[in-house]
């Protein structure tokens, strides 16, 4: 399985996705944004990183100053907050297998191959 959480119009996300098509692989595209993520799948992204859903939030953003910043949510709370507001979660994600990274810059991907 080889899968990329994207979001087209960031160019980090576009980048991860050349790199990979540049590479003869067709990935399944996961548009987070649009298709919400379960709890369950959510949990399974961070799983597969070894990362806790603090750790893949965008905290530049102006919604993650605003509400939520300097303030202590447990792991349930933070995975609720990111299906609520997924442009809160770091793009591009790829998994594959049973490893996920960050895949900035692209060629981090490297690692999971």
């Amino acid at each position: 399985m080889l899968k990329i959480y994207h979001n087209p119009r960031c160019s980090k996300s576009r980048a991860g996705l050349k790199y990979l098509q540049d590479k003869g692989l067709e990935p399944e595209i996961r548009l987070y944004l649009k298709e919400e993520f379960t709890k369950e799948e959510l949990a399974d992204v961070l799983m597969r990183m070894a990362k806790q859903p603090w750790e893949i939030i965008r905290t530049q953003e102006k919604i993650y100053k605003t509400n939520f910043k300097g303030k202590n949510f447990n792991t349930d709370e933070w995975i609720k907050i990111l299906i609520e507001f997924p442009n809160l979660i770091q793009r591009p994600i790829v998994i594959k297998d049973h490893k996920g990274i960050f895949a900035v810059p692209a060629e981090k991907m490297d690692e999971i191959f």
